[in-house]
């Protein structure tokens, strides 16, 4: 029972954009410690691994990671919601997940002692060419843009450097505002770059949120299950990556899931099907963010070194419990230790028809909810997920200004993934990069230090070849399809006729690339007053941001000159700019406002000027008034979560 109750709070709590499973866990932990030892560890296990698996709810439904572990499913899990087979992703998402979670759990049963020594392997180059290898995605994702990719790469490089320095303490790139000295929360900038762009397009666009057939209705389980069992190698190969990647201090389920995403396209025979809704890439993520649970307790329990910030909650209520860890904890307390990797076990085999259960009617609810009430709600969860995290007006603030940068930029090609790859890596890279230049300058062998450890050379080989497949895929594709067009010029074309549905946007790319020029001009200048050791990185990145820039301002001259056609948006017929204004108002005004005024008035208020901002039909007003009741009913229960549960401190505004 507490092992079911864990993952169903868990799930519930790691669907709600903002409440990570981190979150999950510290609010638990005290109710835990009236339990014994085993049977709380159980408990904490459970929670842990739902909200996991629960961040995938969100990343296919509504675009937004409910939890930074599901960065990748968005790359795929949307695109399968709608073209309407959101049930479908549900259903491999919750059969990966369980899988993977099995995986990680049997090897800290059976053989955490000797996988313990993984982490201690992995120095600071190791963890530097690690994140460089998670940021070569970036090449996986941007075939046939990649010059924009490794732009936005950059950007979210440059955003992880706000704040103090990790190493040295430099104060960067906080342009003297206090609020910038704990630099980006990563949760917000997820919600605001991921999600709000899909808020706006949904207010501009008349067509529904998610496609819905007859023929694909429900959760089609059985289709779900030949799909993975037709990638049991993917299934197989992400759990291993995520279990080994889950032992890494520090690395986390966000990185397994790149990782194993960039493997699963690399060994994919259509690797030109990822990013447009492949179920290989929900496989590979889910499955490798659920085996980081089972890995992240092997270094935790064996060596005492937590690999993410819910393994260190736990290390925490276990020295409470007065359990010690170290290698002695699987003889000296066998029956607590071995209680609760079966207690995990079994919350991972409950996790299966639980999430099916939840799923089933999450995914029903979001496709039968009107817009008018979908755009709102969605904007309010994800403003209470952000002020959630550090119960800070700042963080939604910054998640608003993000996510309406981000939609701009993904209009001109700069999509959000890189930028969000670069921000949750970024404080990796820097760290093991200074580190490992500190170390190989003090002892005289930088080159030693980067190039000649049998770790990093295997980890440069993968990198590297993770960059050149994908294009090297895409030539043999484009060489196979040449007959094909070929034999098809003198036959009109549809895009021909499509092309009046589209837009030149070279003249917005410019505007961007002088921007990042700028943007990359004020990285430097601001460099000269830093340290050697808080310069080295920024000064980097910058400078590749300006080679970047600059050469997109080349390419896009020489396609004026020859002619040739650029970089084009399409355009939506139905789509109203005028909508998309009044919600970037309402949004910005909602925001500045609630220290202002209050968290449920101003919620109250953008509800009434943002349910018929997104409302394109005409409705009764019984059915207005039921919309009405439903918004206050779901304002003041969030309220009531967050100040009587979860005791955040909310903003003293006028009114409440």
């Amino acid at each position: 029972m507490l092992a079911l109750t864990g993952v169903v709070l868990g799930t519930a709590i790691g669907a709600l954009p903002g409440l990570s499973a981190t979150m999950a866990v510290a609010v638990l932990v005290p109710f835990t410690f009236v339990l014994g030892p085993a049977s709380g560890l159980i408990a904490l296990g459970a929670i842990y691994t739902g909200a996991l698996y629960g961040g995938a709810f969100a990343a296919i439904l509504v675009n937004t990671p409910g939890t930074p572990s599901s960065i990748a499913t968005t790359f795929d899990g949307y695109p399968m919601a709608r073209k309407g087979d959101g049930g479908l992703a549900i259903s491999i998402a919750t059969l990966a997940s369980v899988f993977g979670g099995i995986v990680g759990a049997m090897a800290l049963l059976l053989v955490s002692p000797p996988l313990a020594k993984i982490a201690l392997a992995f120095g600071p180059a190791e963890y530097f060419w690690l994140a460089i290898f998670g940021l070569t995605l970036i090449s996986a994702l941007s075939v046939g843009n990649t010059l924009k990719g490794l732009m936005g790469a950059c950007i979210g490089l440059l955003l992880s450097m706000v704040g103090v320095a990790v190493i040295g303490g430099d104060v960067r790139y906080t342009f003297g505002m206090q609020n910038l000295l704990g630099g980006i929360d990563i949760t917000a900038a997820l919600i605001g770059l991921y999600c709000v762009p899909v808020m706006i397009d949904l207010v501009m666009r008349q067509d529904p949120h998610i496609q819905v057939a007859e023929e694909k209705d429900g959760m089609r389980l059985g289709d779900a299950l030949r799909l993975v069992l037709k990638g049991k190698f993917n299934l197989l190969r992400s759990s291993v990556i995520g279990t080994i990647v889950g032992i890494l201090p520090g690395a986390g389920g966000s990185i397994a899931g790149l990782v194993a995403y960039t493997e699963a396209r690399r060994a994919s025979a259509h690797p030109e099907e990822f990013g447009k809704g492949a179920p290989d890439g929900v496989i590979a993520t889910e499955a490798a963010n659920n085996a980081t649970v089972g890995g992240g307790f092997i270094p935790t329990l064996v060596l005492g070194i937590p690999g993410t910030p819910p393994d260190a909650i736990i290390l925490g209520a276990l020295l409470v419990q007065g359990v010690k860890v170290g290698p002695s904890l699987f003889t000296a307390d066998a029956p607590i230790v071995y209680t609760f990797i079966f207690g995990l076990l079994l919350a991972t085999l409950l996790m299966l028809p639980a999430g099916l259960f939840i799923g089933r009617y999450a995914y029903r609810f979001i496709t039968r909810f009107p817009k008018s009430l979908l755009v709102p709600s969605i904007a309010f969860m994800t403003i209470a997920g952000a002020y959630a995290v550090h119960s800070s007006i700042h963080d939604v603030q910054v998640m608003i200004v993000l996510g309406l940068v981000g939609w701009v930029l993904d209009r001109y090609g700069i999509r959000p993934s890189p930028i969000v790859l670069g921000l949750v890596l970024g404080s990796i890279a820097e760290q093991g990069f200074v580190q490992s230049y500190l170390i190989g300058n003090s002892s005289g062998n930088v080159i030693g230090i980067f190039f000649g450890r049998p770790i990093s050379i295997g980890i440069i080989l993968a990198a590297a070849l993770t960059i050149t497949f994908p294009h090297w895929a895409n030539y043999r594709k484009k060489r196979a399809d040449a007959a094909i067009t070929a034999s098809e010029a003198q036959v009109p074309r549809a895009a021909e006729t499509q092309s009046a549905a589209r837009v030149d946007t070279r003249i917005g790319t410019v505007a961007v690339a002088l921007t990042c020029l700028a943007m990359a001009g004020v990285g430097l200048v601001q460099a000269r007053g830093m340290t050697a050791m808080g310069a080295v990185f920024p000064r980097t990145i910058a400078t590749v941001l300006a080679l970047l820039s600059v050469l997109m301002l080349i390419r896009i001259a020489r396609a004026w000159m020859t002619g040739a056609p650029d970089d084009r948006a399409p355009i939506s017929a139905d789509a109203s700019a005028v909508r998309g204004w009044l919600f970037t108002l309402a949004s910005l005004l909602w925001v500045w406002l609630i220290p202002v005024v209050g968290f449920a008035t101003t919620a109250i208020a953008a509800f009434a000027v943002l349910m018929p901002v997104a409302e394109f039909g005409r409705a009764s007003l019984r059915t207005w008034l039921l919309r009405s009741l439903f918004a206050l009913l779901m304002i003041g229960g969030f309220w009531v979560l967050m100040a009587r549960v979860l005791l955040l401190r909310m903003p003293a505004g006028l009114l409440f």
